[in-house]
Parts: C-alpha cells; sequence; structure tokens
C-alpha cells in the first residue's frame, strides 16, 4: 500500500535571470520526499515584459505538471542595487500571481528563516545551507545551481515552519 502524502509544496528562490524551483511532498511529519527541482532561466538582452510573461508560463507549466497544493517563495532583503530589486520584485510579483491564478495558498520566508530551518543558525554561509540540505534531503549530490539548492531549502523550510 502506497503511503498518501499530507501535501506537495513548490519552493521558489525568486530572480530574472534565473528562478530555482523545487516540489517536495510531505509523506508523514517529519518525512519528505523530493519529487524534482530544475531551474527558470531568461536571458538578459529580451525586454523585461516578456521575460515576466516567460516566468508567468513556465510557473503555470510546472504547477499544471506537478499539482502541488502550496508555494513558498523567498521573501526579498535588501539589494545594493535598487534596479536589481525592481526586477526581482516583479518577478516575484508574476510567480506569486501564477500561485493565486492556480488556487495554491502562498508563503513567504525570509533567507533568516530559511536558513534557521535548514541549519538552525541564521546566518549560516550559502555553503553550509547546500551541504545541510543535500544531506536532510538526501540528495545523491549537491544542485549545482545554488538557485536550485536555495529552492529545494525554501520548500523544506516552508514544511517544517508551517503546520496545516
Amino acid at each position: 500500500m502506497s503511503e498518501k502524502k499530507l501535501r506537495r509544496v513548490i519552493g521558489i528562490d525568486c530572480g530574472t535571470a534565473l528562478i530555482g524551483w523545487a516540489v517536495l511532498d510531505e509523506i508523514t511529519r517529519g518525512k519528505i520526499s523530493v519529487i524534482d527541482y530544475g531551474d527558470i532561466r531568461t536571458t538578459s538582452n529580451t525586454k523585461m515584459s516578456i521575460r515576466l510573461k516567460q516566468i508567468y508560463d513556465a510557473m503555470i507549466t510546472l504547477i499544471q505538471k506537478y499539482k502541488p497544493t502550496e508555494m513558498a517563495i523567498e521573501e526579498l532583503f535588501f539589494f545594493k542595487n535598487a534596479k536589481t530589486v525592481m526586477s526581482v520584485s516583479e518577478a516575484r510579483g508574476v510567480i506569486s500571481l501564477s500561485g493565486e491564478n492556480s488556487n495554491l495558498d502562498v508563503f513567504g520566508y525570509t533567507p533568516l528563516e530559511v536558513k534557521m530551518a535548514i541549519t538552525g543558525y541564521g546566518r549560516a554561509e550559502k555553503s553550509q545551507v547546500q551541504k545541510m540540505i543535500t544531506k536532510v534531503l538526501h540528495l545523491k549530490e549537491m544542485p549545482k545551481v545554488d538557485d536550485v539548492a536555495d529552492a529545494l531549502a525554501i520548500a523544506f523550510c516552508h514544511i517544517n515552519s508551517h503546520i496545516k
């Protein structure tokens, strides 16, 4: 008899050129299964409105394929470059919209919350988070793209922080 999942979460690390995504199932309290992960890429020489549409369309495709029940997105933090924060904010907006339009519950987590959930230390280095997420999710190897590792960490954080 196969185990019935409690919920399926899609975790998203927002960006404009590269968006990391990960789909995790919570099977039972404390048991998490990695379904899939990857990234969405857009090219910097493409008009921003087209890039945002590409991100939205890719998110809708992922949502339709994996049928998550919840979306966890990293909250934006301080950027030194105002132009960067604006474009990432726009991308985060269309990603959130894709979740809302797909009737998902959408939740946000700060980098500090994600680091705490993975390592127990809110000021952990990115490499520490990557090593821990590889270990706790029993991955054969660390994801090669940082944003994908971050998406796995965001989904993991949500499952362990948000009790349904």
